[in-house]
């Protein structure tokens, strides 16, 4: 009875043993789990990556084109025209300023007139007030072309507070500008700054 169990037994380990083996061999000769395949990243090109909004504008559209100067005295000349007439004691005259330069320049708003003794002279009286009757707006003056403003005289004589003295003309500032013209045109004038002889309007194309 003895040596039976022993035999029993040494067949039963060996078929545990062999299973265990079959069992190891199985387990080496299983494909590798899709769980464990390393991942593949994909890295987007340069030239695939997104831009911000503002990079794909180009320069050309971010620009704005610069529209002619303003007209300056340098490039002006000035010259008056008395058709217009008079009515009690005023003279109503065109202001005319011509573009003598090489470039399209741009005329708007009003001049500064005032009376002057000389050419280099300091204004005599009161400077030209705004007549707003007339809306302003843009005088494109090409080379050789003129705009026009209605400038209006009162005679001196008509007041008899104004302590008269000469005048050899105008001084008039183009709009917007610092230097000025002279044109020649003698008359009476006021020294009194309260008393205004002169008004003048916004130019227009002539």
């Amino acid at each position: 009875m003895t040596s039976q169990r022993i035999a029993q037994g040494f067949v039963i380990t060996t078929a545990v043993a062999a299973a265990a083996l079959m069992l190891t061999a199985c387990g080496q000769s299983q494909p590798q789990a899709q769980g464990t395949t390393t991942p593949v990243t994909n890295s987007a090109s340069p030239s695939s990556t997104p831009s911000s909004p503002g990079a794909s504008a180009s320069p050309s559209a971010t620009n704005t084109q610069a529209g002619p100067a303003l007209c300056k005295a340098a490039t002006l000349s000035a010259a008056t025209d008395a058709s217009g007439g008079g009515a009690a004691g005023s003279v109503y005259m065109k202001l005319n300023l011509t573009n003598t330069g090489t470039a399209p320049c741009l005329l708007k708003g009003y001049p500064g007139v005032s009376l002057t003794a000389n050419a280099d002279g300091a204004p005599i009286g009161a400077a030209a007030t705004r007549d707003e009757s007339t809306p302003v707006a843009d005088v494109l003056l090409a080379p050789g072309q003129t705009g026009t403003t209605v400038l209006r005289y009162t005679q001196a004589a008509n007041y008899s507070d104004c302590t008269l003295t000469d005048a050899a003309g105008y001084r008039i500032y183009p709009p917007e500008d610092t230097a000025s013209l002279f044109l020649p045109q003698p008359t009476s004038a006021c020294t009194n700054a309260n008393i205004a002889l002169l008004s003048v309007g916004a130019f227009q194309p002539a």
